[in-house]
């Protein structure tokens, strides 16, 4: 059994690919004024995420661009719209879906560019600001709406839209929910809360209701709180946890491995990848990069690859 105060290990992080210069103009945007205090940007990316071919997606939520970036490290624009891209995840169909802050949760066409709207709005009421989404292996997808919300307004949003097109409304309550996965039984949903330091576990029932859901980790330190979420082959829990690292908690939600850096990083999101399902491909939103860690478990098989 895991001694509960065991010296989690420590993996560092080394760096696979940097946003090219020719794709960087440094600039105030009407996204970073609010949500990076005003700084200018040149980027910001999240949303990592593997398509078929081994090809990785990430989103630059400030300037609305989807980027591929091939397995040797070679970055080319997929598409450019009005929008601010967080989350990204593949459908079985080998399009892309995208939790965009700015209009809603869309639909990407890797191959064409093509992008649009699946929903904008729920009852007429309008989302917060979509950030991250989940698929799981019947199709259905969780997304959580997190806007601007936190400690002082806990009115965060975590939504299930099924394959037949039914949106459910799970969470009303939740001060600033970020990344969502979902375990490899199906039947516990994880959302990184990010203002109050925790990972809420809601387990679902027979009928996909929810009920006695909690607190399965409690974070503290760093710039926010979790950001990023990704379950592995073993039910363990892969976390972004802004300004630490990324850690890695067992299927008893210990600490088991905390991946780190030199240089100051932001590291936000994360996506496992490579042959084995072994690498994890972390985006540093702070520098423009891409790191990379190898760890001792594969990532569990989402829905848009198996």
């Amino acid at each position: 059994m895991l001694n509960p105060f065991k010296q989690p290990e420590l993996i560092k992080a080394e760096i696979f690919t940097e946003l090219p210069e020719k794709f960087r103009e440094t600039k105030q945007t009407a996204w970073s004024n609010p949500n990076r205090q005003g700084a200018k940007v040149n980027q910001f990316l999240e949303g990592p995420s593997f398509d078929r071919s081994g090809n990785l997606y990430v989103t630059d939520i400030p300037f609305g661009r989807v980027f591929k970036i091939t397995p040797d490290g070679e970055w080319n624009i997929v598409c450019e719209y009005d929008g601010w891209p967080n989350g990204l995840k593949f459908h079985k169909d080998g399009s892309a879906y995208i939790a965009c802050y700015k209009q809603g949760l869309m639909k990407l066409d890797i191959n064409s560019g093509k992008i649009e709207p699946i929903i904008g709005s729920m009852y007429s009421e309008g989302f917060k600001g979509l950030n991250d989404l989940h698929f799981t292996s019947n199709g259905d997808l969780y997304f959580t709406d997190q806007g601007q919300t936190g400690i002082i307004d806990p009115t965060g949003r975590v939504f299930r839209l099924t394959k037949n097109g039914e949106l459910h409304k799970l969470v009303t309550n939740a001060p600033s929910p970020n990344g969502i996965t979902v375990n490899n039984s199906e039947n516990q949903v994880y959302v990184a809360i990010t203002r109050s330091q925790q990972i809420w576990r809601l387990p679902l029932m027979a009928d996909n209701s929810v009920s006695k859901s909690g607190v399965a980790i409690q974070l503290s330190g760093g710039h926010a709180g979790p950001d990023g979420l990704e379950m592995d082959s073993e039910d363990g829990m892969i976390v972004n946890h802004l300004g630490v690292g990324v850690w890695r908690f067992d299927n008893n939600c210990l600490p088991t491995h905390l991946i780190y850096t030199d240089n100051h990083s932001l590291m936000t999101n994360t996506a496992f990848g490579g042959p084995d399902r072994k690498t994890l491909y972390i985006t540093d939103s702070m520098n423009g990069r891409i790191m990379r860690a190898k760890l001792p478990v594969a990532g569990k098989l989402l829905y848009g690859l198996s």
